[in-house]
């Protein structure tokens, strides 16, 4: 599964997605019908399924989204070996740092504007023995962290948070009024924070795509201007689609799957763009995101102060905080029709680390592609089009290169990995992939040439009480947002007593069937 296989980037567009409003989210990515078929697989044998000698020892980690437990699982025997424990939910990541530490993002619950998938508002850092040695809130009615963050070199953490916008705001910012809730909408932010424990931290950088936006509809406003001339701007009407007038029975099936409170009038609008994954690349000083209400992978430069990264100019490549790069959705900013789009409800845009086989190109997760029967999800790697001096190429009036992934994978029988939301993939050091099936919590090792060589689906799961999801417990009980393959010779692990515990933690059984 090479490059040269363009047949991949073929969309069948009659494909019905199921989709509430066409490109509306549910969760941290599906929409409610996709969430009600996805979870089809929970009768599966869990556990570790495959390991072949082609798949390096080491170790994986991860966290179930209904459970207050991490786990680090040896891929051999498939025993876990060492586990944490938080007194929240996971809000989506978790990540061992060289020293043995887990930082580990934590779901607030006592939020009363923002509700969604990823909601967060907490960061913990845990020791190995589980001490908890740093819990920083980030949440009020005037922001909170989401989904994912990118732990710099320094220490220094890089934060996905929702702010709000009035009505008002929103309007004078040129969102279509028929498309503008009443509390109007949560665009993101990036923070970067330098931890300061026990439980605070210090701001020192910060990018927000609010100062970015351009629009096309009302030209007395000073963000008037073509998208298609401005690919570095941000269309603020350029992303999720929702009705005008949203159903009953569609406003129903939105709170029965957790996107909406049941007592709340939240609109699922209001969260515009819906960041679901954040990485740095140190060498280039940027920063790339999964923007996933606009099906594509942004890049920015975190060179700049915070005041030119408000701006258009100044900063390392020279354009402040806009755009560097975009990919995945051309129509977005209308350089491109419906079958130009290549990426549907991505997650985890990660750059392939110097020294790995692939440095320097990016992976990412595309979860719903449409296919001939249902949808599917793919990994892509991108080979990102650059000039001499590092700058990424766009050439007239055309979208963001590359037209075909420098490699991909699918499963032979595609519709046979398929999560509707979360997910994540990342390269190994041998050349093989890492992919995390999210939705039912499956974890596979894949060579360069697709063969599967590892498998693990977990059999972790939990009743820690999450408001509104009770698809999680229906459909997906054994969802994690991503897993993390490493090796024996990280920093974490070295010193360490890694033995199975005994006893194991228990598997948990599948929820009962629904009644038909």
């Amino acid at each position: 599964m090479r490059s040269g296989q363009s047949r991949r980037w073929t969309r069948c567009v009659t494909v019905a997605l199921g989709m509430v409003a066409g490109l509306s989210v549910v969760g941290c990515g599906a929409s409610p019908d996709e969430a009600a078929v996805g979870g089809v697989d929970n009768d599966q044998p869990r556990g570790l399924l495959l390991n072949t000698p082609a798949a390096r020892p080491g170790y994986v980690y991860f966290a179930p989204l209904l459970s207050d437990m991490t786990y680090l699982v040896e891929t051999v025997s498939g025993a876990v070996v060492r586990t944490w424990k938080s007194e929240l939910v996971p809000s989506a990541f978790v990540y061992l740092l060289d020293n043995g530490h887990l930082l580990r993002g934590g779901r607030q619950l006592e939020v009363p504007v923002f509700t969604g998938g990823g909601q967060g508002g907490r960061i913990q850092e845990f020791t190995w023995e589980g001490d908890l040695v740093w819990d920083y809130r980030f949440a009020s009615e005037e922001h909170l962290l989401h989904h994912d963050v990118a732990v710099m070199p320094n220490g220094n953490i890089l934060a996905i948070a929702w702010e709000a916008k009035s009505r008002d705001q929103t309007q004078q910012m040129g969102l279509r009024p028929e498309m503008t809730p009443e509390d109007g909408v949560w665009p993101d932010m990036i923070l970067e924070l330098e931890p300061q424990p026990l439980d605070g931290a210090r701001v020192v950088w910060e990018w927000h795509s609010w100062d970015h936006m351009v629009q096309n509809r009302d030209t007395h406003l000073g963000n008037y201007g073509d998208p298609s001339a401005h690919p570095e701007l941000i269309d603020i009407n350029g992303g999720r689609q929702t009705p005008e007038d949203m159903t009953e029975e569609e406003l129903a099936r939105y709170r029965e799957v957790g996107y909406v409170p049941a007592d709340s009038e939240h609109d699922p609008s209001a969260d515009l763009m819906h960041t679901n994954a954040i990485v740095y690349n140190a060498t280039l000083d940027q920063i790339a995101v999964s923007i996933l209400a606009y099906n594509e992978i942004w890049i920015i430069d975190h060179g700049t102060t915070t005041e030119e990264a408000s701006g258009h100019t100044g900063g390392r490549w020279g354009h402040g905080g806009d755009l560097l790069y975009r990919w995945g959705n051309p129509r977005a900013y209308g350089r491109g029709e419906e079958t130009d789009q290549r990426t549907f409800g991505q997650h985890d845009v990660r750059w392939i680390p110097d020294g790995l086989p692939g440095a320097g190109n990016l992976l990412v997760f595309s979860n719903n592609v449409p296919g001939p029967e249902a949808p599917h999800s793919e990994v892509f790697e991108l080979t990102l089009p650059t000039d001499d001096a590092g700058r990424y190429v766009l050439t007239g009036s055309d979208p963001y290169g590359p037209l075909t992934p420098t490699w991909s994978y699918a499963a032979p029988d595609p519709t046979s990995l398929h999560s509707p939301f979360i997910s994540g993939a990342h390269r190994l050091p041998d050349g093989h992939t890492l992919i995390t099936s999210g939705g039912p919590g499956r974890f596979l090792e894949v060579t360069a040439e697709g063969e599967i060589v590892w498998e693990y689906r977990s059999p972790q799961s939990g009743d820690v009480e999450v408001p509104d999801q009770g698809f999680l417990i229906r459909q997906f009980p054994y969802a994690a947002f991503r897993a993390t393959k490493i090796l024996p010779d990280h920093p974490a692990l070295q010193g360490r007593e890694l033995v199975p515990l005994d006893p194991q933690p228990p598997v948990v059984p599948p929820p009962p069937a629904p009644e038909p």
